[in-house]
């Protein structure tokens, strides 16, 4: 056996206080955030040069943002899907790595 005693047992004894420390602060309120953005490797249209999460030129004139769509092509990359359907009429291939384009996805 040991005649050693645990430290926290003789705290009163060595003049420190025995109590528990004081909190720091409480929470009591508290706001999760969160952030969203289109699944794309490139962020922005190559045809009109805006982000593809906002509406493109002619859709924000138009005021018609909310039917501004993103369309993802096989190749994976993504325009406005008004942009990229004035883009096949004249040519049917991918703006940036000219492969033939083909639809992968609309939307979300």
């Amino acid at each position: 056996m040991s005649n050693d005693i645990d430290s926290t047992e003789n705290d009163g004894e060595n003049g420190i206080d025995s109590q528990k420390p004081e909190k720091m602060f409480t929470l009591k309120k508290w706001n999760a955030v969160a952030m969203w953005s289109w699944d794309v490797e490139c962020d922005t249209c190559a045809i009109c040069r805006v982000q593809v999460m906002d509406a493109c030129l002619r859709c924000q004139g138009e005021n018609k943002q909310d039917d501004c769509v993103v369309i993802w092509g096989e190749c994976n990359h993504s325009f406005h899907n008004c942009c990229m359907s004035l883009w096949v009429k004249q040519n049917n291939r991918c703006p940036l790595c000219q492969q033939e384009w083909s639809v992968q996805r609309i939307g979300i």
